[in-house]
């Protein structure tokens, strides 16, 4: 496959935007060299290329699009607002709505506050937990791979450049699962962890009674518990993983699926909590969340219409069915052509990520690259297994075909113990790298 008009419009993306995308997961290195295509645009599960080339589309806008791209009634709700004007300099009607909305869906929650973006909520929360308890340290969990693009936590990846030490040592991690080891370190810094967060759960299910034990925990040693709920809330379940499981936090963050791709995230939580950001608490208040942008409208608009169509369409049950046969035809195509121990098919039905091992059972880019190669050629747009609802069936059975034949490909490099001949070019690299 050749993509002239995305490779010249990829080089002035490097002129124009350092790193040529606006987050680095978009990035040109996160593809195989010279396939890294440039969207035009997209309608439901299929998005084109400045090429003109068509691919059927997983993990949409980074797990965001879960209805697909240019949803009507999304798109219907955000033309009637803008009409009706985007920002304002008192709170609009729209601001009202959607917050009762979003805690009617999300019970468990007595207050939202609207963002853009989830770094942006992720770090309001963390500084309300601090406020609240006066402790200064964040506990945030290892396992889980982002929490937000603020200092207190990129200070904790490898891209760390610019950040003051005293700032990297103001957060500590702690292992997920692990109630005695958690334990351990609220011990170790006794008096001083304002929050843990982490995101409920990731690949499986958590174990029984752990979300619960974690909150009593952090609760017995003074702490508050953040559920990062970016990834699980809606996808998992539209009344987030803390619905889900039947444990409430303290406070939560919601984002992606919130907006279909609009930029809309939310903090939510306890209204003593988010009390300290508003004007009816006698406390020392909390800058929260205070955006010129946060409450424009057409956002606001796609999240109330993203939450009518999970209510009244059963989108969360549709996501699961669809992962749920795209898990298994993968699982079997690999085993059929003897690579069922090399490409792995891992996570919740609806938020399914694929693994690339090499002959001795450990990750590779190498293998990724070679895999994710085979998919762009065939049409397939695929740095996940991430569906989407405006999927169908025959876009699955279509989706496991194509993985077919890049296990023929897999496995000739496998026997040839090189796969850097299919490769064509560098191989993908991880995002969270020291040097580019």
């Amino acid at each position: 496959m050749d993509l002239p008009l995305s490779r010249i419009a990829n080089e002035r993306l490097h002129r124009a935007i350092p790193g040529g995308a606006h987050t680095y997961a978009k990035g040109e290195d996160q593809y195989p060299e010279h396939l890294a295509p440039v969207i035009s645009h997209g309608r439901g599960a299929y998005v084109w290329d400045v090429d003109g080339n068509q691919y059927l589309e997983y993990g949409s806008g980074l797990r965001a699009v879960s209805l697909g791209h240019v949803h009507p009634r999304v798109t219907s709700a955000v033309r009637d607002v803008l009409e009706r004007g985007n920002n304002f300099v008192r709170p609009s009607i729209v601001e009202l709505e959607a917050a009762e909305q979003f805690l009617a869906t999300v019970p468990t929650a007595e207050m939202v506050k609207f963002a853009k973006n989830g770094s942006d909520a992720t770090t309001a929360a963390v500084r309300l937990a601090r406020a609240a308890t006066g402790r200064p340290l964040v506990a945030q969990c290892a396992d889980h791979a982002f929490f937000s693009t603020d200092d207190w936590f990129i200070g904790t990846t490898p891209m760390s450049a610019g950040i003051p030490a005293a700032t990297m040592a103001m957060t500590v991690p702690f292992p997920y699962g692990d109630l005695p080891a958690t334990e351990q370190v609220l011990r170790q810094f006794h008096g001083q962890v304002a929050c843990l967060i982490l995101e409920a759960t990731k690949a499986v299910d958590p174990p029984d009674g752990y979300l619960a034990g974690l909150l009593d925990l952090a609760h017995r040693h003074g702490a508050l518990v953040i559920f990062d709920e970016m990834i699980t809330g809606f996808r998992y379940s539209e009344h987030g993983a803390q619905g889900l499981y039947g444990v409430t936090p303290d406070l939560s963050t919601f984002g992606k699926a919130l907006g279909n791709g609009f930029a809309v995230a939310a903090l939510a939580g306890r209204r003593d909590l988010m009390e300290l950001g508003g004007l009816h608490d006698s406390r020392d208040r909390v800058f929260l969340l205070s955006t010129t942008h946060g409450a424009e409208t057409p956002a606001l608009a796609a999240a109330m219409a993203v939450m009518d169509v999970y209510a009244t369409e059963d989108v969360t049950a549709r996501l699961h069915a669809l992962g749920a046969r795209l898990a298994a035809g993968v699982t079997e195509v690999a085993a059929a052509h003897g690579v069922g121990g090399q490409v792995l098919v891992r996570g919740r039905d609806s938020n399914l990520v694929f693994a690339t091992l090499d002959a001795d059972g450990v990750p590779s880019q190498e293998y990724r690259t070679l895999f994710m190669r085979c998919l762009l050629e065939n049409g397939v747009l695929g740095p996940s297994f991430v569906v989407s609802a405006a999927m169908t069936e025959e876009d699955i059975d279509r989706t496991v075909e194509v993985v077919a034949s890049a296990c023929v490909v897999y496995r000739k490099a496998l026997e040839a113990g090189d796969p850097t001949p299919w490769l064509g070019g560098r191989p993908v690299k991880p995002v969270f790298r020291r040097k580019a």
